[in-house]
């Protein structure tokens, strides 16, 4: 492994196709506006390092970083790479993690619109993040203690469990597959649309119209505050704590509840509404 401490990299590919490189408080800025500084390395470790260029991580295999700072200038930071490891570090670029696989992320702040696309085996740990249209078409993703901000998120998503997390996010998990959610605070509208196979334990769930047209859905000890028009066309197997506000034209299934206050069917319903409703007595 070779040492470099106290560097600055401002041009172009200053470090293409490293190989066993430990970069120490280094930086990867100026006004050469360089970019791809790391682009198709290998074995790469960054400690306590400033990115504030563009694409600094293509295509890469093995990198860690810690405590690192990439800014909001640090675009499309991790791409096509494979096999890394971020540790209490700031990802402030827009699409920082795309087409990457296996990538353990622990202690760091993540602002970053369009945040993970089409990834696989994606584990978060300790993490705040904000971003628009997170994790779209991802597979194999780990959620533990991570507190989440911002909309469209988990779309087209893939074997994904959540734990102890607090998702404020609308339209979450549209036509997502095979996800589980436990412990965890879910705040926003239009929940889950055309999920399959999504499992919420034990969770605190609130906005309107959430859980419509979901097929193979289950919900064990959750409460809903404030969720009207639920339900409308799934195929559900509810067991809710509290009171659900109103139900809507759901296609199977049973719901059972503390109280329903309202179970619309309307004459227009396009499934005939064969799910039993139960509430349960005082």
């Amino acid at each position: 492994m070779k040492y470099i401490e106290n560097q600055t990299f401002p041009h172009e590919r200053d470090l293409y196709a490293a190989d066993g490189v430990h970069l120490i408080s280094c930086v990867f800025d100026g006004e050469e506006d360089g970019e791809s500084a790391l682009k198709q390395a290998k074995n790469i470790a960054a400690e306590k390092c400033y990115f504030n260029l563009r694409y600094p991580f293509w295509h890469d295999e093995d990198v860690k970083l810690r405590d690192c700072v990439m800014t909001d200038k640090c675009r499309a930071a991790l791409w096509y790479t494979r096999r890394a490891v971020i540790e209490n570090s700031t990802l402030g670029g827009i699409k920082a993690l795309r087409e990457c696989d296996d990538v353990e992320i622990t202690g760091t702040k993540i602002v970053s619109p369009e945040f993970g696309w089409r990834c696989r085996n994606i584990t978060m740990r300790g993490c705040e993040a904000e971003s628009e249209y997170l994790f779209f078409g991802s597979s194999g993703l780990r959620w533990d203690d991570v507190r989440f901000k911002g909309k469209y998120s988990f779309q087209y998503a893939r074997d994904v469990e959540i734990n102890n997390c607090t998702l404020d996010t609308k339209d979450a998990f549209w036509h997502a597959e095979n996800v589980t959610v436990r412990d965890s605070v879910i705040n926003g509208e239009y929940l889950a649309w055309y999920s399959d196979g999504l499992t919420l334990i034990n969770c605190r769930i609130s906005g309107t119209q959430p859980l419509c047209c979901c097929t193979n859905l289950k919900l064990i000890n959750c409460e809903m505050t404030g969720a009207d028009l639920a339900f409308e066309y799934s195929d559900v197997e509810a067991d809710l704590r509290g009171d659900l506000v109103s139900v809507k034209n759901p296609r199977g299934g049973i719901i059972t509840a503390d109280s329903v206050g309202e179970v619309i069917l309307t004459s227009d319903s396009v499934y005939p509404s064969l799910c039993e409703i139960v509430q349960r007595q005082a």
